[in-house]
């Protein structure tokens, strides 16, 4: 069966020894998202403007102008390479709001409109942060 692109991490299909394909734009849409967040800038050759780059932030001090920064980097790269997703909320999770989190990691929540599908959809991405 076709697919629209392999799913990543790449992992073998156990029906026919191919690649697991993503087979629905809302998950391509997905994918493609977080590797905008996750890659950092000057990381992908052809273009080193790609990518927010959220481990950069990893070494900063926890507050609101760090949330903040973030949140803007997040909006203009996602403006830049994926102008079909509107961004609809950004909410981050510390050991701040959560107590029971561990102090060195930072959880990000991004809920966001896929404009051609009239869609909304989350992501939620956790780092070590410290």
């Amino acid at each position: 069966m076709s697919g629209l692109t392999p799913k990543l991490p790449l992992v073998h299909s156990n029906e026919d020894g191919t690649y697991l394909l993503i087979k629905k734009y809302k998950e391509l849409v997905k994918q493609n998202f977080k590797n905008l967040i996750m890659t950092a800038p000057g990381e992908r050759v052809m273009d080193p403007q790609f990518g927010v780059g959220i481990r950069n932030f990893l070494f900063e001090n926890d507050s609101a102008l760090l949330y903040s920064n973030i949140s803007n980097r997040i909006t203009e790269q996602t403006k830049k390479y994926m102008p079909f997703v509107g961004i609809v909320d950004i909410r981050f999770l510390s050991e701040n709001q959560e107590p029971d989190m561990f102090s060195n990691f930072l959880s990000l929540q991004i809920e966001y409109l896929i404009g051609p599908l009239d869609t909304i959809d989350k992501l939620s991405i956790t780092v070590p942060h410290n």
